[in-house]
C-alpha cells in the first residue's frame, strides 16, 4: 500500500516546532526590550497647563522642595502644589506673564478668564494600585528626592528619571546603603557624598561605601524584601 503522505512530511512536525519557538522567542525578547516598564515609562514627559520650571525654582531661586511638596516628610504621598502655593509669590511675582495664565484663571478673580477651577497638573510618576510605597518612610531614613526623581533641579519639564519597577525597588532594598545619605542633605540635589566625607572628617570614614554603612547602622535601615513589604 503506497503512503498517504509524502516522505518530506516526515520532517513537519520538526519545522512546525522550530517555527513556534522562534515565534515565542521573538515575542520573549520584543516584551523585554518594548513593554517593560524602562521602556515605557523612562522618559516619559507630558507637557504641563503651567510651564513650570524646576530648574529655575529649585536651582536658581534655592526653593526646597518641601514647599510646594509640603506632605513628603509626614506623609505617604508627596503631594503637587494647590493654586494658592503658586500664587503666594506670583500675585507679587511676574503676575502678567503669559506662562501664567493657567495660574490667574485659577487663582485671580481680576483676569478675565477666570472660573476659580483647580490647576489640573498631569500626573508623571505613579505605582501601580497594588503597590503601597510612603514618601515620608523613606526621606526620613536618608533616601532622597534625587534618588528616584534623578536631577530635578536641572529639569525645565519634568520627566521620568528611573523605571520605578519591582526589580529596581529591590536593588535598593537588598544594598541600601549605596543610596543613603545624610538626613540634612536628603533635599540637596547637589548633593555630592565624596565632598561630604571630605568636609566630615569626624565621621571616621574614608569612602562613600563606608559612609553608606555608617549611616543604615545609624537609621537602623533592614529594608524587608518579602512581598508583603510593598504589595496590599
Amino acid at each position: 500500500m503506497a503512503n498517504i503522505f509524502p516522505r518530506w512530511s516526515n520532517l513537519l512536525p520538526i519545522k512546525i516546532a522550530i517555527c513556534l519557538l522562534s515565534v515565542a522567542g521573538g515575542l520573549v525578547v520584543a516584551f523585554s526590550i518594548y513593554a517593560t516598564p524602562k521602556s515605557l515609562v523612562v522618559g516619559y514627559q507630558p507637557s504641563q497647563p503651567i510651564p513650570f520650571s524646576h530648574k529655575i525654582h529649585i536651582d536658581q531661586l534655592g526653593m526646597d522642595c518641601r514647599y510646594c511638596h509640603s506632605f513628603v516628610d509626614v506623609g505617604g504621598a508627596a503631594n503637587v502644589p494647590t493654586g494658592n502655593t503658586c500664587w503666594n509669590c506670583h500675585q507679587h511675582v511676574l503676575k502678567d506673564s503669559p506662562k501664567l495664565a493657567g495660574l490667574r484663571k485659577a487663582m485671580d478673580p481680576a483676569f478675565p478668564g477666570y472660573d476659580g477651577k483647580p490647576v489640573e497638573w498631569v500626573r508623571i510618576h505613579k505605582a501601580p494600585d497594588y503597590v503601597k510605597f510612603n514618601h515620608s518612610a523613606h526621606v526620613n531614613r536618608g533616601i532622597s528626592c534625587q534618588n528616584c526623581h534623578g536631577r530635578i533641579d536641572q529639569m525645565e519639564t519634568v520627566a521620568q528619571d528611573q523605571n520605578l519597577s519591582m526589580g529596581w525597588c529591590l536593588d535598593c532594598h537588598r544594598n541600601p546603603e549605596k543610596n543613603l545619605r545624610p538626613l540634612e542633605e536628603v533635599y540637596n540635589l547637589k548633593y555630592d557624598a565624596a565632598q561630604y566625607i571630605k568636609d566630615h572628617p569626624e565621621l571616621g570614614v574614608k569612602t562613600t561605601e563606608e559612609l553608606g554603612l555608617k549611616l543604615k547602622e545609624q537609621f537602623k535601615v533592614v529594608p524587608k524584601t518579602t512581598c508583603a513589604t510593598c504589595h496590599h
